[in-house]
């Protein structure tokens, strides 16, 4: 049995629980001693984050073998036209090389808060936002994917990793679920209870 807690990490906030030059971080968020956060969010990106005590867990859950898909809403500049949504499909080649393919599609606007700040806005440019899933984590891959198709990305949240979505957390919301079963065994989490900090 593990104790694994899912966080709406908010914009400009670190995935540790320190940094020497002053920024926010988890520290400021969850007060749970001897958790780690299960993979990264950049520091300019919002949304769910695990952190768990259970190394095991944390392995099972950020190791590429595992492939544990991530689910990502993305706000882009620019209109996704259909060679543009295909390419993501297929997969790019950037410069680490080809990704795989991409699960994609335009989404109406999600309901979600306002980030703070806001993203910066052009009148005469366009905006949309599409929902994307990748089984891969390389460094800032979404970004640099939806900017090779001539689709700048304005504002990325992580709504999903395997099995665990967001829902109902507020950035710099918590709840923590206990896990019965390894990860590969589940189809469900488990909620006990939501907090915030």
């Amino acid at each position: 049995m593990s104790n694994l807690y899912l966080l709406n990490k908010p914009f400009h906030t670190l995935s540790q629980f320190t940094d020497d030059r002053g920024r926010a971080t988890l520290a400021d968020l969850i007060d749970i001693p001897g958790i780690y956060a299960a993979g990264r969010l950049d520091y300019d990106s919002e949304g769910l984050l695990l952190l768990t005590a259970d190394g095991g867990l944390i392995q099972r859950i950020s190791d590429p073998r595992h492939k544990q898909p991530k689910t990502y809403w993305v706000q882009v500049e620019g209109n996704p036209d259909a060679s543009a949504l295909r390419a993501l499909r297929e997969g790019v080649v950037l410069n680490d090389g080809p990704t795989r393919p991409a699960q994609v599609r335009v989404i109406a606007p999600p309901a979600i808060p306002p980030r703070h700040p806001p993203i910066r806005e052009r009148p005469r440019v366009p905006t949309h936002w599409l929902e994307l899933t990748l089984r891969e984590g390389r460094n800032r891959q979404v970004r640099r994917m939806t900017a090779h198709v001539g689709l700048p990305t304005l504002r990325l949240v992580r709504v999903a990793i395997g099995p665990w979505r967001l829902d109902g957390l507020a950035p710099g919301e918590w709840r923590r679920e206990t896990l019965h079963a390894p990860v590969a065994a589940r189809r469900s989490p488990r909620p006990t209870r939501r907090k915030r900090s």
